[in-house]
């Protein structure tokens, strides 16, 4: 399986974020995908390569280009602000609610970061831009190796993504790149593709990108939205809405849930998935439902990695995994790359 390493990834390093009340280093570090890295390296698992470059205009296909625009120049704003900036990370404070108008754009670089975001656990930091555009590049080459007859490839990147939606960041998110690779599928040909999110959390970005779509199927199965981040999105009842009706499952865990209950769930959305007739899969490829994840609840082990890779070859489908959460560092590589390897030997 071709691996897209993200080599700008160590760009992005937030310095803290926002934790049940208090400032925390950050749980998203670059390390994270350097365990991946190293792992995929031990095991020779196949070649690991630089992604494309791409015309930045690809991302409307899935973000606001006012949204866009905000990413891209948000750092030097922040720091045009106050010198000292420069060795801060930017954090969202404030936030339109219900009642307030979001229509406008403020000119206020505080108001325009609560425009564009949902929480203040997602430092924005002098590389944020450039680590995400290439993390967007990984995806985009993923799938376009998969459009070429590979059978599966893997997007290595970091900041993650599937939190982020057509104009907001959040969860550690700035671009959505399992819906890039998705929407990269569909305009290569591919009739209808299916987004299965495996990680702790709901996928509530990639949720409201294609809530209305027939020619994309969601499933995620996460930890109940009702006592677990991102706590709006990610309920059974989600099913979408208008053409998309039926297009999006659900299948919120509650927390303390072992392997064969969430087992038993992938097998439904791989069902679902199946009954869809989706023509290729992308996979939001989060590992933060393991037993030692420091901010997430699920009990999988190690092994049960291997068994989920089997159950993803299983659905026979061209595959583009997308790298997204996973924050016990020390097994996050062991974890990922079981995944991976587990889809390897089951075969097409």
């Amino acid at each position: 399986m071709i691996t897209f390493y993200n080599e700008r990834h160590g760009q992005h390093h937030g310095k803290a974020e926002m934790f049940r009340g208090e400032l925390v280093p950050c749980f998203e570090v670059p390390s994270r995908v350097e365990r991946v890295l190293a792992e995929l390296r031990g095991r020779r698992l196949g070649a690991i390569e630089a992604p494309q470059a791409f015309d930045e205009a690809v991302l409307e296909r899935v973000h606001a280009l006012p949204y866009l625009q905000f990413l891209r120049g948000a750092w030097e704003e922040w720091v045009a602000l106050n010198g000292g900036n420069a060795q801060r990370d930017a954090l969202p404070s404030v936030w339109p609610v219900r009642g307030h108008r979001s229509d406008v754009v403020p000119q206020n670089f505080a108001a325009r970061m609560g425009l564009f975001s949902y929480d203040a656990g997602t430092p924005l930091t002098a590389g944020t831009w450039d680590a995400a555009r290439e993390g967007a590049w990984c995806a985009l080459s993923a799938a376009g190796r998969v459009l070429g007859g590979a059978r599966a490839a893997f997007a290595l990147t970091r900041p993650p993504g599937h939190h982020a939606g057509h104009d907001f960041f959040g969860g550690y998110c700035f671009i959505n790149n399992a819906a890039l690779a998705a929407q990269a599928l569909r305009d290569g040909g591919v009739e209808r593709v299916a987004v299965l999110d495996i990680d702790y959390h709901h996928g509530n970005g990639t949720q409201t990108l294609y809530y209305d779509r027939a020619d994309m199927f969601y499933a995620s199965l996460h930890g109940d939205p009702l006592t677990e981040y991102p706590f709006f999105l990610g309920h059974a009842d989600e099913t979408g809405v208008g053409e998309g009706l039926g297009c999006n499952l659900n299948l919120p865990l509650p927390r303390g849930t072992g392997f064969p209950a969430w087992h038993g769930a992938l097998g439904q959305a791989l069902r679902a998935i199946a009954d869809h007739g989706a023509g290729a899969l992308v996979v939001s490829l989060g590992v933060d439902t393991f037993e030692g994840d420091p901010i997430s609840g699920f009990r999988l082990r190690q092994d049960d990695y291997l068994r989920i890779g089997e159950a993803l070859a299983s659905a026979g489908l061209p595959t583009v995994f997308v790298f997204e959460g996973g924050y016990a560092v020390s097994e996050v590589g062991i974890n990922t790359v079981n995944v991976l390897e587990g889809f390897e030997q089951r075969g097409g």
